[in-house]
């Protein structure tokens, strides 16, 4: 018995959790008793791992406040809206956030991009990557304020330190020459580095006149688009019939 206080004592000072409750439930069940010692330990620690594991992601989905608290399983894939299943399949895998690509999801207001964005930022998080969700003109107001304040560089290479950096409402104004050169420094940090998810009511056709100034334009299309993955969304607006938009 008093071994077992110790036991439970170290576990606290040591702050293993997972260690600590999985202890109790072998005490429990009296399943102690009936492995070894080698097996015993093996459950406590992969029991530690699991709980710090999740834990992590928990700290991650906190840390990107996404839109919407929505998953790749809760997605419901109806033919007329345009989605295929083996290209989120694919995305699933997470190849293209080593790989640096972007992924461009477009449709008309209440179409579910939103939605299809926060759930890959939230797989993302479960794949252990750090994952940042931003509103396209709010992010441009930050960038506003932090010139301002002198901490510009600090937030460019905040944002730069995503894995997956999802850019939300695309394209509802034209970008000034300021925004556009915001822009062009965010894409060229994660130019086949990181991944970046542009969301926009806008085909992609229509952004280059969103940027505006040819030059910069250029610049920006041609790092995102070449080898994105894209989700062009169809039909009407889904929030007609449900306060949570699926697809």
């Amino acid at each position: 018995m008093e071994s077992t206080i110790i036991i439970e004592d170290l576990f606290d000072q040591l702050r293993l959790a997972g260690m600590a409750q999985h202890w109790q439930g072998m005490l429990q069940t009296r399943s102690l008793h009936q492995i070894s010692v080698p097996e015993a330990l093996q459950v406590l620690l992969e029991s530690e791992l699991l709980h710090r594991q999740q834990r992590k992601v928990v700290r991650l989905n906190k840390a990107a406040q996404f839109r919407y608290a929505a998953t790749m399983a809760e997605i419901t894939y109806l033919q007329h809206r345009g989605l295929d299943k083996n290209t989120l399949s694919v995305l699933a895998g997470g190849a293209y956030i080593n790989d640096g690509n972007a992924v461009l999801i477009t449709g008309p207001t209440g179409s579910g991009k939103s939605y299809v964005a926060s759930a890959l930022g939230n797989h993302a998080c479960t794949q252990g990557h750090k994952v940042s969700y931003h509103n396209m003109q709010k992010l441009l107001q930050r960038f506003t304020l932090a010139r301002a304040d002198g901490s510009i560089l600090s937030l460019l290479d905040k944002i730069s330190r995503h894995h997956v950096l999802i850019l939300d409402d695309f394209g509802l104004k034209p970008l000034d020459k300021q925004q556009r050169l915001d822009l062009l420094d965010i894409i060229e940090d994660r130019h086949q580095r990181c991944a970046t998810i542009m969301v926009s009511q806008l085909p992609v056709e229509s952004w280059y006149d969103v940027i505006g100034e040819s030059t910069v334009a250029d610049a920006i299309l041609d790092r995102l688009i070449h080898t994105a993955y894209r989700i062009e969304l169809k039909g009407e607006s889904m929030r007609k019939n449900s306060n949570i938009v699926r697809l």
